[in-house]
């Protein structure tokens, strides 16, 4: 990883060892990257989430860096497929999003980059929990179908921007993104999209997501650091 420059476009391959533990990513950098946004997936979900693929390939065409990576290990993974706590782990998921942060900020070729959030189903509660641990490193997030309300107490101190992404179908999950939203006293934004559903699989529901969240990270993460 510390050979890596800002002119690679195609995703590389990264190992992300936290101590004990080892992740894996897949990481794009653009040349002349406003800033690199990490996807913090949810439910069942990985770095190969063809969703999450779309939209990062969506914020590369703008400039915009992005890691995907898997936020448990693959014998974790193997034992959540079977019990589905792991998922939930709120905890667990937003402090491994923490280190995996200060992990990708020691690589130099990044270094200077303003960092968001993007997080899908459980993976936005784990985001807002994080992004109120570090105000002065988080800059934006975006919050596809999320599930914000797990996020507790943390939502009232998250500093950054923060914009909600729903499914118009997704009447619980909008229910749910209301409530958290009251809470989130920095600058907020609900968005939903019509004729959606949770996992927004309807032709051109998706692109609408990626393009609402290449806008909000554009407008966050183009300042300087």
């Amino acid at each position: 990883m510390d050979r890596l420059t800002k002119n690679e476009r195609d995703p590389t391959f990264v190992e992300i060892q936290l101590g004990a533990t080892r992740l894996e990513g897949n990481l794009s950098v653009p040349e002349n990257s406003i800033g690199i946004v990490l996807f913090v997936h949810g439910s069942g979900s990985g770095r190969t989430s063809p969703r999450n693929r779309l939209v990062a390939r969506e914020l590369n065409q703008k400039g915009i860096a992005t890691l995907l990576f898997d936020l448990l290990t693959r014998k974790e993974e193997a034992v959540d497929m079977q019990t589905g706590h792991l998922r939930f782990d709120i905890s667990l998921l937003s402090q491994r999003l923490v280190d995996t942060t200060y992990w990708l900020l020691k690589n130099h070729a990044i270094s200077d980059l303003n960092v968001g959030y993007f997080g899908a189903s459980t993976g936005a509660a784990a985001a807002l929990v994080a992004a109120a641990e570090l105000p002065q490193i988080v800059k934006a997030i975006v919050s596809r179908g999320g599930r914000p309300d797990l996020a507790g107490s943390s939502l009232g101190l998250v500093k950054c921007p923060t914009l909600l992404l729903v499914g118009g179908y997704d009447d619980v999950v909008i229910d749910l993104n209301k409530q958290a939203l009251a809470q989130i006293k920095s600058e907020k934004k609900l968005i939903i999209i019509p004729e959606a559903t949770h996992l927004f699989e309807e032709s051109g529901k998706l692109e609408q997501v990626a393009q609402h969240a290449g806008n909000w990270f554009l407008r966050y993460l183009g300042d300087s650091p």
